[in-house]
């Protein structure tokens, strides 16, 4: 192969890509995406090429055909990478653009195999009907022949989306070592069960996870559950986020569905234990309803039940930028939780001691703007209040 152009017009044209995908972004002062994946799917019987590109914060999608996909790729390698990785049924390719923009395209034997995605079939999970899990049977989700029973077809999905959120957070769990994971306000525990079936028993990790509840009666019926799965090392506790001091350092927090300012409490109990990752799906954020005051936004906020939707915005981009103030690359992805409600917004966050000095200049403006002193600042015990003075 003589050059990209060449690559890319024969892979399309011969339709072999399986998967591909483009990093070392060029100018990383640029906010743009820092990494772009393209995959081939189907879509009404059309082929077309996904392209996935990550941001820091988000991902976007864009479905292309033939013609797009060769100018895009082009692009891609012209304007903002400097390598590429393109799996084809024939060959590998590995492309590396150096300072002066010359290529060097590698070639080696194909190391993966083409499988059709469509968008028109089923969708494949971490965890798949027709597999046997024995914490979905006894759990009420799954038959002993291991049919999703169709009542609770959206809560295999619904657990399925959380895997999919916590298969992102491996890279930040040290395999050497102890998992320590706290789950605040656990209830039932399906996702915990879930997330201990993932991590040990097809992971592969060490882990010790504690389930925290107030209901004695949720907590009594986990502990026996846990204790019949011979899952030795998941416990349940009854006690509150505030209380909990057992442990001096965790690795991975979660908290979902903790009330008002009961996700503050628990993220500030994540980050002061130095929580490599955080996830937390806040619920009915009160604390700013009765706060707030802006008399630009007047013409919102004179309709109550937008006023409570602006609030609950307002509260998880507070705590959202306080992450980043600590020092986490924080993401507010979109979850579908467990009681169908409107409260789908999932706050994740991965420790890196990011620079958080341009934050700090606009959480201080935010809080001025809106009239707001969060209680989140309290949650912290002075450790936030640190980093802003």
């Amino acid at each position: 192969m003589q050059n990209i152009s060449e690559l890319i017009e024969e892979t399309i044209n011969k339709e072999s890509i399986i998967y591909a995908v483009f990093s070392g972004i060029r100018n990383k002062s640029e906010k743009t995406f820092n990494k772009v994946t393209i995959k081939k799917v189907t879509i009404q019987n059309e082929i077309k090429h996904q392209f996935e590109y990550f941001y820091d914060k988000n991902v976007e999608h864009k479905n292309l055909n033939s013609n797009e996909t060769k100018n895009e790729m082009s692009k891609l390698l012209e304007t903002y990478f400097k390598q590429a990785i393109i799996n084809t049924i024939d060959y590998d390719y590995h492309i590396i653009i150096n300072k002066k923009g010359d290529a060097k395209i590698n070639k080696k034997a194909p190391t993966k195999k083409f499988e059709e995605v469509s968008h028109n079939r089923k969708k494949n999970y971490i965890l798949n009907e027709g597999e046997k899990s024995t914490f979905l049977i006894e759990l009420g989700i799954m038959t002993d022949q291991g049919k999703i029973i169709n009542s609770k077809y959206d809560k295999f999905k619904q657990i399925n989306r959380y895997l999919e959120l916590v298969s992102d957070c491996i890279p930040y769990l040290d395999k050497n070592k102890t998992i320590k994971i706290i789950d605040f306000g656990c209830g039932k525990a399906y996702l915990t069960f879930a997330l201990y079936d993932y991590l040990v028993l097809k992971m592969g990790y060490n882990v010790e996870i504690v389930g925290l509840d107030l209901k004695e009666n949720v907590i009594r019926f986990c502990s026996n559950l846990a204790k019949k799965l011979n899952y030795d090392d998941l416990r349940f506790e009854q006690g509150d986020i505030k209380g909990f001091n057992q442990f001096d350092n965790v690795d991975m927090v979660i908290s979902l569905h903790a009330c008002n300012t009961a996700t503050d409490e628990a993220l500030a109990k994540a980050v002061n234990w130095g929580a490599k990752v955080i996830l937390a799906v806040p619920c009915c954020q009160h604390e700013f309803l009765k706060k707030i005051k802006n008399e630009k936004m007047i013409p919102m906020m004179k309709f109550g039940i937008i006023k409570e939707k602006l609030a609950s915005l307002l509260t998880d981009s507070v705590r959202a930028n306080v992450l980043e103030i600590m020092g986490y690359r924080t993401q507010v992805l979109e979850f579908i939780d467990m009681e169908h409600t409107p409260k789908n917004i999932m706050i994740r966050a991965f420790f890196e001691d990011t620079n958080n000095s341009k934050v700090i200049k606009q959480y201080k403006e935010f809080k001025d703007e809106w009239q707001i002193t969060p209680y989140i600042e309290e949650a912290f015990k002075g450790s936030l209040t640190n980093k802003l003075n």
